[in-house]
């Protein structure tokens, strides 16, 4: 499953980017965009169908939060619903018709989760988010620990640790996403008719699975992070 890659050049050094990821990746967020504007025109104190599901969906990210992380915590639903959101919905991209869009390079477009870039991009956001969280929380404690032989070691396992967390998100997104898709094209190289079928239902499952795994992971980043300061 090759990218459709795009070569340019600035101050003489060549960059290269999947503008088949970005297409997708841009796509992915219009959707949410779109949704996010039709539901909040047409608010009303008698919720249509769409504004009490979205109410459904905002209410679940809040009990999620009150049972990971009890105490003043909504502040980070916003960020913790929009990774979630676009990640299930990236996610899902890889199983919807966009997958008969064929690129110059005869490839297909795919889910934009299945390349490592956007995942590492995603990860390194929930790298600065729970750092930034955990200096609001706890100043230069949260880098600085006990002055002591102890204290270093600890700091320099943590500080790996700290690095080692979006390493691990990234990675199991790009590679759950990036092994349900290649199966899928091996089904449909083998019966184009009915064997992708529960393969592509399996990965419809896996795609909600991945994006809550990402999102739970992160509430619990931010949560150790803050520490005791937001109970």
């Amino acid at each position: 499953m090759e990218h459709w890659i795009y070569t340019f050049n600035i101050a003489g050094h060549s960059i290269s980017v999947n503008l088949d990821t970005i297409f997708t990746m841009w796509f992915a967020m219009l959707v949410l965009i779109i949704f996010a504007l039709i539901v909040t025109s047409r608010i009303s104190v008698v919720p249509t169908k769409l504004q009490a599901a979205s109410e459904k969906i905002i209410e679940f990210f809040w009990s999620t939060m009150d049972t990971m992380m009890p105490g003043k915590n909504r502040q980070h639903v916003p960020f913790v619903a929009s990774l979630f959101l676009f990640i299930l919905t990236a996610n899902l991209m890889g199983q919807l018709p966009l997958r008969i869009i064929h690129l110059k390079n005869g490839g297909e477009l795919a889910s934009p989760t299945n390349d490592i870039n956007l995942t590492a991009a995603l990860a390194i956001l929930v790298l600065i988010y729970y750092v930034a969280v955990g200096l609001k929380a706890k100043k230069f404690k949260f880098f600085i620990h006990e002055f002591s032989f102890q204290g270093i070691i600890m700091f320099l396992v943590e500080l790996l640790e700290m690095f080692t967390r979006p390493l691990s998100l990234a990675i199991r997104l790009f590679a759950n996403i990036f092994a349900g898709e290649v199966l899928i094209a091996i089904c449909l190289g083998i019966s184009a008719k009915f064997l992708p079928l529960p393969v592509m239902f399996f990965e419809l499952i896996v795609a909600f699975i991945q994006a809550t795994v990402f999102m739970m992971l992160t509430i619990a980043y931010v949560s150790s992070a803050a520490g005791s300061e937001e109970h």
